[in-house]
């Protein structure tokens, strides 16, 4: 069973007609077999992209509706961590690759699980190389 890391950047293509593209599909033909780890701010990610492209008129309440329950049939499990890790490693990661902290989540949870990362975001993808993190369908 193939488990991953699954970032926003893949997970939003699959709600946005316009920005979906084959490695998103890849990625979510993959998890429709297997599962995937995601950091905690996934789903506060997912939910804020959610509400802009609502406010944006780029989806409707009910294609939001839809697409949560598209999610919730998925093997996403979301990892917790606590400060220490965020204010420690977290924190070295994302100064090193000049990452957000939010991207710096993806890349430590792959790190510490040692799975492939599935991210559409170039700077986050040249970091998990960088590191020595495969990229997921690839």
């Amino acid at each position: 069973m193939p488990k991953l890391v699954l970032d926003c950047s893949v997970t939003m293509a699959w709600a946005f007609d316009d920005e979906n593209d084959a490695y998103a599909d890849g990625i979510l033909t993959l998890l429709e077999q297997g599962q995937a780890l995601a950091p905690s701010i996934w789903p506060l990610e997912v939910a804020n992209t959610l509400l802009m492209g609502e406010r944006r008129g780029r989806l409707t309440e009910a294609k939001t509706r839809w697409f949560i329950g598209k999610l919730k049939g998925l093997r996403v499990t979301v990892d917790a961590v606590g400060p220490n890790q965020i204010f420690g490693t977290l924190l070295s990661l994302a100064r090193e690759h000049k990452l957000s902290s939010y991207d710096a989540a993806y890349l430590d949870l792959a790190l510490r699980e040692g799975l492939p990362l599935a991210t559409r975001d170039q700077k986050l993808r040249l970091a998990a190389r960088h590191c020595g993190v495969p990229l997921a369908g690839k």
